[in-house]
């Protein structure tokens, strides 16, 4: 059985063969399910609490 994970933005499931990961140098991972989520953590160091379609802002 394959392990599913979650996307670290949006809390979304990720499907396995799906998504990116992406390791910093300090060895801490992230998962992400499309490059939207990617971008909007990484790049434009938004706050998912915060953004609109994630889940993590339906849950307050």
């Amino acid at each position: 059985m394959v392990k599913v994970k979650k996307c670290d933005f949006c809390g979304y499931n990720i499907q396995p063969g799906e998504g990116t990961t992406y390791i910093r140098n300090d060895g801490s991972i992230l998962n992400f399910c499309c490059k939207k989520c990617r971008l909007a953590r990484l790049k434009y160091k938004k706050n998912p609490r915060k953004t609109r379609w994630t889940k993590y802002f339906q849950q307050q």
